[in-house]
């Protein structure tokens, strides 16, 4: 198994294998990317970085597709969802 790193999804801990995407990080934590103009929870969907379903904020810097950023040990992912 892959060694374990925390990350902060919403300032909660969460551990994921080294190698993850913050996208594995925000579904781990059980918690949705953001919320549509009409109101809908969004999570990632294509997992490839074409549909932007799975934006967040993450480490000071929005609007950044989850699935194609890789974990770092620390990472502060801000979800609004």
């Amino acid at each position: 198994m892959a060694e374990a790193i925390t990350v902060y999804v919403n300032g909660r801990a969460v551990a994921v294998p080294a190698g993850a995407t913050a996208a594995v990080a925000i579904l781990l934590a059980g918690k949705t990317c953001r919320t549509s103009v009409s109101g809908q929870p969004r999570a990632p969907f294509c997992g490839m970085g074409t549909c932007f379903e799975c934006r967040v904020e993450i480490d000071g810097v929005g609007q950044v597709r989850s699935c194609q950023v890789v974990c770092e040990p620390k990472m502060e992912i801000r979800c609004r969802g």
